[in-house]
């Protein structure tokens, strides 16, 4: 009978390790990944950088954490990764909403500064 420490073994020097080692302690290969950080200033940060992204045209969307807590498999840092695709997306909606308000008041403007002078001409 196989003990625990030898049902996994590290896929590049064999040495056993146990399933809760996130490194190799002989050669120093990750094993497993580390669980993610659920504290309240990593989830201002995640929230923070969702609301911002839109506003750097997704730039940084390959940076940006909220998809790695999305696909966890810990509930808490799933829920995380919820609310900042949430706020994410609301931030989207708003800046393109916004953008749009503007561009329209921007050509409102232009039209009628050029009807005012087209008006001083006589047309």
């Amino acid at each position: 009978m196989e003990s625990s420490l030898e049902e996994k073994k590290c896929t590049v020097c064999h040495q056993p390790i146990l399933p809760t080692y996130y490194f190799c302690p002989n050669c120093g290969t990750k094993v497993n990944a580390a669980p993610l950080s659920t504290s309240f200033m990593t989830q201002v940060g995640i929230y923070l950088f969702s609301i911002i992204l839109p506003l750097i045209c997704f730039i940084f969307i390959t940076r940006w954490p909220g998809l790695k807590y999305f696909r966890s498999n810990d509930p808490k840092a799933k829920i995380i990764g919820e609310v900042a695709f949430t706020l994410l997306i609301l931030s989207t909606i708003i800046i393109v909403w916004l953008a749009y308000v503007w561009t329209q008041g921007a050509i409102k403007s232009l039209n009628d500064a050029l009807n005012v002078d087209l008006g001083n001409l006589g047309y």
